[in-house]
């Protein structure tokens, strides 16, 4: 496992444990404090515990290598961490926006001092975590738990605004104003990042490569006479596949078949291609199947 790998565990580790624990502080000083809001948030805070401490199990299984079952690795598993943290955010979205639409038509007074520094604290602790996870790498998985810690710090954020103004204003409408504008935005990355995570899952072409160019760069290379069966798709986001067939003439030497796989290798080398399969098929030889 690399370096950069086991950082990411780590921090996914230590963010678990943060939001874990921060979470229960949140139910004693949401109930001390009888803010519903406080107590909303703590039970979205409890299901981004679960959804965390399962994408930290899956981020170190997927690091598990090739076997007879699983040939191009666990890899992929990162991805259903990713779909998890997805549909935890959105669920717990969709809670806060049913909870600060109910508050817009009966908002309540709680006790404005002790939302102020249970607010401070939230956003120490979230910010913390979400600073960690931020170092670690650029996975998928690991981009959505980023937005889980960043939509509780910009959660805290509004609360701490609230608290301050209610301190010297009686406008309890604030709180849920604030609570949907945050909903709103983090619900637009995530919808971004879920959309990416499916289409991996549904082998889409890697975001960034035209297919219509690399095969045209493919069929330049001299003693190539036609291609099919061209294939490419992502792993996990970060680590791609490549596959396709190759028709050269019937007394192609061994020589240029090399020359003819080291120059894809060069076309494909930039972009992030692991995994690379040519088939060589001589003229006039049959294919099952050519598309």
């Amino acid at each position: 496992m690399s370096a950069k790998n086991t950082k990411t565990q780590r921090n996914m580790g230590l963010a678990f444990f943060l939001n874990l624990g921060f979470t229960i502080i949140e139910i004693i000083g949401g109930f001390l404090t009888g803010s519903i809001a406080i107590i909303s948030d703590a039970v979205h805070d409890l299901g981004d515990s679960i959804s965390i401490g399962v994408s930290w199990y899956l981020q170190k299984k997927s690091e598990k290598g090739a076997d007879s079952h699983f040939t191009f690795g666990h890899k992929r598993l990162s991805l259903m961490g990713a779909l998890l943290n997805a549909a935890v955010l959105l669920a717990g979205s969709i809670y806060v926006l049913y909870e600060a639409g109910k508050r817009l038509f009966n908002p309540v007074n709680p006790n404005s001092e002790g939302m102020l520094w249970l607010a401070i604290l939230g956003i120490a602790v979230n910010g913390f975590a979400a600073y960690r996870l931020k170092k670690g790498d650029d996975g998928l998985n690991q981009k959505i738990l980023s937005w889980h810690l960043i939509e509780d710090v910009l959660g805290w954020v509004a609360v701490l605004i609230v608290s301050i103004i209610m301190l010297f204003k009686d406008i309890p409408i604030l709180d849920p104003l604030l609570s949907i504008g945050i909903t709103f935005y983090i619900l637009y990355h995530v919808i971004k990042n879920l959309k990416e995570t499916l289409g991996i899952l549904l082998d889409k072409v890697p975001k960034g490569i035209n297919t219509n160019i690399l095969e045209e760069k493919i069929r330049g290379i001299s003693s190539i006479e036609g291609l099919h069966h061209l294939h490419i798709w992502s792993i996990d986001g970060k680590e791609h596949a490549f596959s396709v067939h190759l028709e050269v003439p019937y007394d192609t030497e061994r020589d240029s078949i090399v020359n003819i796989k080291n120059k894809i290798r060069e076309h494909l080398k930039e972009l992030k291609v692991a995994h690379i399969t040519i088939q060589f098929d001589f003229s006039g030889e049959s294919c099952e199947k050519k598309e």
